[in-house]
């Protein structure tokens, strides 16, 4: 006998009859004596009873679901009997406990018991009883778990959301959830319109209740000088007074007339927004103000509060090895949740989370793709490639603009990828030889030297080096590190490059003869000047649409300075508005020198500047356009380049020609 037998746990013995020695409970007790109370039943008609039961039956129909399967009060007193049937007197009084209990249960504190008398006239009670039950969460049952938003009776409406997802279901699912969503879309939107509404009534109420003008008080306080030493003196303020007072300089500034404390100018308080900006985002003073300036106020909060947060992940497809659908479905079975950016390009992905890392695929090592910041497509999709043509990126590492354009021209025509760094070139070509990309020249030369060596093409991308200030999410380090002279210096280098980009396009292409300008950066001085100065300098050049359906315009007036009105075509974009990196997109078409620099006066004789794009700073005294003589400067030029060889070391040249040199 092994040892699970020997432990095994005997049969129950039968009940007997008064076979505990225990007195009944008290509850019990008085269920006992009640039944033994109750009278007899009374004799009564077959016509009284059906007429009962279909009036119970009614009751019971509208007072709870839960007793929808039970008939009549017959019915139940029958089901009873046929459980309990074989049982003496006291099981039955158990069975009436039992129902009390289950009573009392869902509501302990409801009153003294009452037991189910099948047979009494007295209906009120019991319906009392239904209705108790109704309200308990236990017998309550949802119809389903995924609303359908609709009432139909249909069958595919009518499927338990319990069963399993299959073939058959589907599309009913599918039409109920597209139904929740659409009824909370309207929702939203009815939100929306009352929160406009509510924010339209609040500006136009006129505060003149004391808890307000309380408020107004306590909002319009500037610290003075001495409590700005004294946070000094105790390392600084603190972030929430910080967070606060910005919040309450916005607010002032909103209605400046109204909610500025008296005494104190407009001034001060931008200065005291701008110094709590500085302190609160880690940004210094001069960089502060000068994004501060591009924005209205409470739009630079937004803009600044969007650059502490990271940027969506993006890739997009190269299009040479695969395309969008199968690679995002590759993606997906890897575990990778993403989606389509938007309907402006047709190769761009957004991934959402991974569950492997995004550049380390296979896909990824097989060149389907490459990780590239949404922005960067805005510049190629601008210049619009067309096969066969000779296209010059003149600032190309890492290698997604340029294999992005290199993918357009799908193989053909030649991509010189120039990057004055050496050494970034090492990823450059990596990328290139990963993605496929066959029609790529990598070359390392100053942009500015570029014509000089090669020219004559149809069309030249310019991502100018700039100072970061639409990457700031990506590069914490611009905060601190910019000061006035960075932005002169970079300003003077975007100036050249964007003259030699521009003499680099040939006129005569039949197809092309466009230059894109690009920058990572939301200043003016980087931006919309560089174009302005190019459209004085070269005028032979014009501003043309960049194809871009989205961005904001360019400026054409920024304090006090006042730019050509083409200027508008350019296309700005903001992290704070368009969720991706701050850049600035601008496209020329290079037309012929001598169509342009004709002057074509009209009939009064003054020459129309408009037309020719000849301004007062290019025209002399006698009206004839200023230029450059070559065989003037030509000394200058050879003496220069002596003195740049002696200092290498090297044998200079034999001079050929004398510097003039003043009386």
């Amino acid at each position: 006998m092994g040892h699970r037998s020997r432990n095994k746990q005997p049969p129950p013995e039968p009940l007997k009859e008064n076979a505990s020695p225990k007195k009944p409970g008290k509850r019990k007790a008085d269920a006992v004596e009640e039944k033994a109370a109750r009278p007899a039943k009374k004799a009564k008609d077959q016509t009284q009873k059906s007429k009962k039961a279909s009036k119970t039956k009614k009751k019971r129909a509208s007072s709870a679901d839960a007793w929808e399967d039970v008939e009549d009060d017959m019915g139940v007193k029958a089901q009873a009997r046929s459980l309990f049937e074989d049982s003496d007197g006291e099981d039955d009084a158990f069975v009436g406990d039992l129902d009390e209990f289950d009573m009392d249960d869902d509501e302990p504190l409801r009153g003294p018991i009452q037991a189910f008398d099948f047979d009494t006239d007295e209906e009120e009670s019991e319906t009392e009883i239904l209705g108790k039950i109704k309200k308990s969460k236990q017998i309550e049952r949802p119809s389903q778990i995924i609303p359908t938003g609709s009432n139909s009776d249909s069958d595919d409406s009518d499927a338990d959301s319990d069963d399993p997802i299959t073939m058959a279901n589907m599309e009913a699912r599918s039409r109920a959830l597209d139904a929740q969503a659409a009824a909370e879309a309207e929702l939203d939107m009815e939100e929306m319109q009352a929160a406009a509404f509510d924010e339209d009534a609040e500006e136009d109420f006129d505060m003149d209740d004391e808890d307000e003008q309380v408020e107004v008080e306590d909002v319009s306080h500037l610290p003075t000088a001495e409590e700005k030493e004294e946070e000094k003196r105790k390392g600084g303020p603190d972030v929430h007074v910080v967070q606060r007072r910005m919040r309450q300089c916005v607010r002032v500034l909103g209605k400046f007339s109204k909610r500025a404390e008296q005494g104190r100018s407009r001034s001060e308080y931008v200065e005291q927004l701008v110094s709590d900006i500085a302190s609160y985002y880690g940004y210094n003073e001069f960089l502060a103000e000068k994004l501060f300036q591009l924005f209205p106020v409470a739009e630079a909060i937004e803009f600044f509060e969007a650059n502490e947060v990271p940027r969506p992940v993006t890739i997009r497809t190269n299009t040479l090895r695969t395309r969008r659908r199968d690679l995002a479905q590759a993606l997906v079975n890897r575990g990778v949740n993403l989606e389509p950016i938007g309907k402006w390009t047709n190769v761009g992905l957004q991934v959402f989370e991974s569950s492997v890392p995004i550049g380390a695929t296979p896909e990824y090592l097989a060149g389907h793709y490459m990780l590239q910041a949404a922005s960067s497509f805005l510049p190629v999709i601008a210049l619009a490639p067309q096969p066969n043509e000779r296209v010059l990126d003149m600032a190309s590492a890492p290698g997604g603009k340029t294999t992005h354009i290199a993918a357009l021209l799908q193989n053909t025509g030649v991509v010189f990828a120039n990057d004055a760094n050496k050494a970034r070139t090492k990823s450059l070509s990596a990328n290139v030889h990963r993605l496929g990309c066959k029609n790529v020249v990598v070359c390392s030369y100053d942009g500015r030297e570029f014509p000089k060596v090669m020219g004559g093409f149809d069309r030249v991308l310019l991502d100018a080096p700039c100072s970061g200030t639409g990457v700031i999410s990506k590069d914490s380090s611009v905060k601190v590190n910019k000061s006035e002279r960075d932005f002169t210096l970079l300003a003077h280098l975007q100036k050249q490059l964007i003259l030699c980009a521009i003499d680099s396009v040939s006129p005569d292409s039949k197809t092309g003869g466009y230059l894109v300008y690009s920058t990572c950066s939301v200043t003016v001085d980087e931006n919309e000047a560089v174009v302005d100065y190019a459209l004085k300098k070269r005028p032979n050049v014009k501003l043309v649409d960049t194809g871009l359906e989205f961005g904001r315009e360019g400026y054409t007036k920024y304090r006090g300075k006042v730019f050509n009105p083409s200027v508008s075509l350019t296309r700005r974009f903001y992290p704070h508005v368009h969720n991706m990196d701050g850049f600035y997109v601008a496209k020329f078409k290079v037309e012929k020198r001598g169509k342009n620099s004709t002057q074509e006066t009209s009939n009064n004789g003054k020459v129309d500047t408009e037309v020719t794009g000849i301004t007062e700073t290019n025209v002399d005294e006698k009206g004839e356009p200023i230029g450059f003589d070559d065989e003037e400067d030509r000394p200058y030029l050879e003496e220069a380049a002596r003195r740049r060889m002696k200092a290498k070391g090297l044998r200079p040249p034999p001079r050929t020609s004398t510097v003039k040199t003043a009386a």
